[in-house]
């Protein structure tokens, strides 16, 4: 699969792999439950992504052990894009938000050492959903473009929850945004629009709207919702989170078939 420009010198494989199925299986959205895999399982997983040309990784805080795993396994760091979050942690069952200049700083530090690494590819500020307040008033944003300066984060952006956060978030200078869009939820398609328009970067969530192919429908829905979502030209990449190997050979199949790769 062909690199996209997350930034002028961040090349992203147009199909990221999340991870918070590394980590977490409390509090999620998925229509099954599931064990939290191997450490095995994960080391196949991540082998066959990168086989099979993904270079993007995508966890947080808020996923649980996901980072601590992770960071044990990418040992050819210089291979892989990682983008992590701040703002969320979930811990005893329960998310919490803090979006101030120290807790920034230190959740920023946490996810160094438990990632293993002396840089950061991608911080998304990870939103409680009052996207505007959060790049207005609280100390998260100025932070992290502090510590971008400085050279631990190499772009920044927000995982957002609204269109205004998102269009809001690239006026302010931000590198990325994570939005929500598939067959099912077109809400968010002006932030897709601004992107391709403004040259930024914007990563897709919940292309299978969480794990409920059903409601996206077509023979096939993985074909369906990506076909949909790379339709649109400003899409810089497409995170899909799984921890089945042939979910994931599939995804990445039908994805090279949808781009002509």
């Amino acid at each position: 699969m062909e690199k996209r420009a997350l930034t002028s010198d961040i090349l992203v494989s147009p199909l990221g792999l999340g991870t918070v199925k590394f980590g977490r299986n409390q509090g999620v959205k998925y229509p099954k439950g599931f064990e939290l895999p191997s450490d095995q399982q994960i080391d196949h997983l991540l082998g066959l992504a990168f086989d099979l040309g993904i270079n993007l990784i995508d966890t947080a805080p808020a996923y649980g052990l996901s980072e601590e795993r992770l960071g044990k396994r990418l040992l050819n760091r210089q291979e892989w894009v990682i983008e992590t979050k701040v703002g969320e942690s979930f811990e005893k069952g329960e998310s919490s938000f803090d979006f101030s200049t120290d807790a920034t700083r230190l959740s920023v530090e946490r996810s160094l050492r438990r990632l293993k690494t002396d840089y950061l590819d991608l911080i998304l500020i990870h939103s409680d959903g009052n996207d505007e307040k959060i790049l207005k008033y609280e100390g998260v944003l100025d932070t992290l473009m502090q510590m971008q300066q400085q050279g631990y984060i190499r772009a920044v952006g927000i995982s957002s929850k609204t269109v205004e956060g998102a269009l809001l978030a690239y006026e302010l200078g931000c590198d990325a945004v994570m939005a929500t869009y598939n067959p099912t939820y077109t809400d968010e398609l002006p932030v897709l629009e601004a992107a391709a328009k403004q040259h930024k970067a914007v990563l897709i969530k919940k292309a299978f709207a969480s794990g409920h192919l059903d409601k996206i429908g077509g023979a096939d829905p993985v074909e369906q919702a990506l076909g949909f979502i790379f339709a649109q030209q400003g899409v810089t990449s497409v995170v899909l989170g799984t921890l089945n190997p042939d979910h994931l050979r599939h995804n990445v199949q039908v994805a090279k078939a949808v781009l002509g790769a």
